[in-house]
């Protein structure tokens, strides 16, 4: 059974400072000792995840697939993908930096950036020299930011470096070849598949037949084998993109709420009040209006 991880519950699974704690964001330094109780869980996280490894190695598996992580190499786990740690070196020391899906919808370039197909199959990515020499500087910095006292600006602060580090990672995956010619096994095969409908057509599809019958499966064999598999049924599936969809128009277009109903499809602007609030616990106007 694998380990949900959130920004609520992250401070006490890894015994996390809460003082630097900001919203939407979370940065631990991790040894090789602190880790040593986590060895065992396979791990998933609500938002995105970013691990950058300082120094040592690592054996991880991440969507089904075996890596080995070495000094310099940055890890990218997006929402809800499956990740297990195998095994540490001795001098393993590793900074991760998780992202919230409210984090991430306040960003349209996020949004696209955690639905890339090629980071799913590619989740490990080594910058060049000059690169690298800028990742370690961010890197430092967005630490010391987090960690300073809290101020009126520090969350700002931390946004901008984050997402100067990520520009830097999106910017070197548009120069790496594409492995989509990759073998797959089926298990794999069906779950890639599936993100990529769910992610092309969530906003339009909502019926899960739709996805089975692309897919030349029946509706329970489907959310059965994606509940095991990925720990969300197909619904679940569709209601988490189309949410996350949702909140990134909220966030960072001008469109009203009743465009944003049309936009996503739904018969009446009531309605999509009605299921933002069934599955987020909030309206879309009071989400829009949080800082």
């Amino acid at each position: 059974m694998a380990l949900f991880i959130t920004l609520d519950n992250v401070y006490s699974l890894y015994n996390l400072d809460t003082t630097s704690r900001i919203e939407g964001i979370v940065v631990f330094h991790q040894h090789n000792k602190a880790n040593q109780n986590y060895k065992k869980h396979s791990r998933l996280f609500e938002g995105l995840l970013i691990g950058v490894v300082l120094k040592g190695s690592m054996k991880t598996q991440i969507h089904f697939s075996e890596y080995e992580v070495q000094e310099g190499d940055i890890a990218i786990v997006p929402p809800q993908i499956m990740i297990e740690t195998k095994s540490l070196s001795e001098d393993a020391e590793i900074v991760t930096i998780g992202l919230s899906l409210d984090f991430i919808s306040t960003f349209p370039i996020l949004r696209e950036f955690v639905m890339n197909d090629q980071i799913r199959w590619q989740p490990i990515i080594r910058l060049d020299q000059e690169e690298l020499l800028l990742q370690e500087e961010l890197i430092k910095l967005i630490e010391k930011v987090y960690d300073k006292k809290q101020s009126s600006h520090k969350t700002e602060m931390l946004k901008h470096l984050v997402m100067s580090l990520i520009h830097l990672i999106t910017e070197k995956y548009q120069n790496v070849p594409s492995l989509k010619n990759q073998t797959k096994n089926r298990t794999h095969e069906i779950i890639d598949n599936f993100y990529s409908l769910v992610s092309k057509y969530a906003h339009k599809q909502r019926n899960v037949q739709f996805y089975a019958d692309k897919l030349h499966l029946s509706t329970q064999y489907l959310s059965s084998f994606l509940k095991q598999n990925t720990g969300k049924s197909t619904l679940q599936w569709i209601d988490y993109v189309l949410v996350l969809h949702a909140k990134t128009l909220l966030k960072s277009s001008n469109l009203s709420i009743k465009e944003i109903s049309n936009e996503l499809e739904f018969t009446d602007t009531s309605v999509f009040c009605r299921y933002f609030k069934r599955n987020t616990g909030i309206s879309p106007k009071l989400y829009r209006e949080e800082e």
